[in-house]
């Protein structure tokens, strides 16, 4: 095993420089030398045949337990390293897993009423305070939008608010709907901010605690309410419709009931903006270790199976824009901040916890910034004409935004700390 463990990485790592230490003892060297030298280590020989048969979920697992170390550098760099080679098709015998992925991925992202909520609660909640340690604090936990390459966290995630708002053209007595709400900062956002009247939803029990008793320290509870619900069984008419970070969560087999749903909540003068990780190439599977461990029932979609949607609710595709390194940057950040609390996270947890949400937050960073992701920012309405001419307006709105925040006593930006 390890003789085909070493003739495969002596033809896909090309680029960079990577020794490794195998369960027996002795080590190899892969690469062009270019880069900051990285070593790794495989502990036993059952992990290093586990990652050889079936790469994309033991990596991850060998990382997690503590039976595959990075010596030199972060996983976060060797992960970098593993993207950035070439193509090079996947060796016959980690076939038959991908194969079987890709029958299954209907069956993985079958996501009804009780399965949407157990894949919810699985990562949302979590102990709030683990949120606290590594989100900005406004606790935005989706893109971030970056004006500048010296923008901080917090200012990105509250430049990312702005910029949705200034697409959802709002007007002062707007009914909004924020499907998968978060911890409500957005919807707060808009309220405080815009004068829009909010109504977020979640399936996440903590969120909607947190959402529930920001609104009331903010003062918004007449304006902002949030609720405990699934899209399915929302009902109502709203001006406006908004959601970030949900669509990754729906599945491809109710992405038709998705957008029906949205169409019918949303008023005929109305607009929807939606905002999702994507693929930018043709449609994939969900990667098994995240689908496991992270997100289950989870599902990037390329645009190729959002548009056709879209088009079979009878919504009109008005704007579409894609944020390449946006992620890759929040990720970075939030991987730095999460880093710096570690010994914080073990003691809510466990050091096995710490190294899985590292590969986690080290995974998605890098294929965001070496691999196939980017994020979505899809404009909808029912009718032509509903949105202005040119995309200026969406400058002319974060200006005028951006004054009505500067007079935010304390600032905005600090909103939950």
């Amino acid at each position: 095993m390890e003789k085909l463990l070493i003739a495969f990485l002596r033809r896909y790592v090309r680029q960079g420089s990577l020794t490794l230490t195998a369960a027996s003892g002795n080590h190899y060297t892969f690469g062009d030398g270019s880069g900051p030298p990285l070593a790794v280590r495989f502990i036993s020989a059952s992990a290093q045949r586990a990652v050889l048969l079936d790469p994309e979920l033991k990596l991850g697992e060998a990382y997690m337990d503590g039976s595959f170390v990075v010596e030199r550098g972060s996983i976060a760099d060797v992960l970098a390293i593993l993207l950035r080679q070439d193509a090079t098709p996947a060796p016959r015998w980690a076939w038959p897993p991908r194969l079987a992925r890709l029958v299954l991925r209907r069956l993985q992202q079958f996501n009804p009423r009780s399965r949407s909520r157990r894949n919810v609660a699985h990562h949302y909640d979590l102990d709030g305070r683990l949120y606290s340690l590594f989100l900005d604090g406004d606790q935005q936990y989706s893109c971030a939008y970056f004006e500048s390459a010296d923008t901080s966290l917090d200012d990105a995630q509250l430049a990312k608010k702005r910029h949705l708002a200034a697409k959802l053209c709002l007007k002062p007595g707007a009914s909004v709907l924020d499907i998968g709400c978060g911890w409500g900062g957005l919807a707060l956002y808009l309220a405080e901010i815009c004068g829009a009247r909010v109504t977020g939803i979640t399936l996440s029990e903590e969120q909607y605690r947190r959402a529930q008793s920001r609104a009331l320290e903010r003062g918004h509870t007449q304006d902002t309410t949030f609720r405990l619900l699934d899209y399915r069984d929302t009902e109502g008419r709203f001006d406006r419709i908004v959601s970030v970070g949900m669509f990754e969560h729906v599945g491809v087999g109710f992405y038709d009931t998705f957008f029906a749903k949205c169409a019918h909540l949303l008023a005929d003068d109305g607009v929807m903006l939606l905002h999702s990780i994507g693929r930018k190439s043709t449609p994939g599977t969900t990667n098994p270790w995240i689908a496991k461990y992270i997100f289950p029932g989870g599902y990037i979609p390329a645009l190729s199976e959002i548009l056709p949607r879209i088009e079979r609710a009878h919504l009109i595709v008005s704007d579409v824009e894609v944020l390449q390194l946006h992620y890759a940057k929040t990720l970075a950040a939030w991987r730095e901040r999460f880093l710096a609390h570690r010994e914080d996270v073990i003691r809510l947890y466990d050091e096995r916890f710490v190294r899985m949400w590292e590969f986690y937050l080290a995974s998605s960073e890098m294929a965001f910034r070496e691999g196939d992701m980017v994020v979505f920012q899809i404009q909808m309405a029912k009718r032509k004409g509903i949105t202005p001419a040119t995309r200026d307006y969406i400058t002319h709105e974060e200006a005028r935004l951006r004054a009505v925040e500067a007079r935010q006593t304390p600032p905005l930006r600090l909103a939950g700390e």
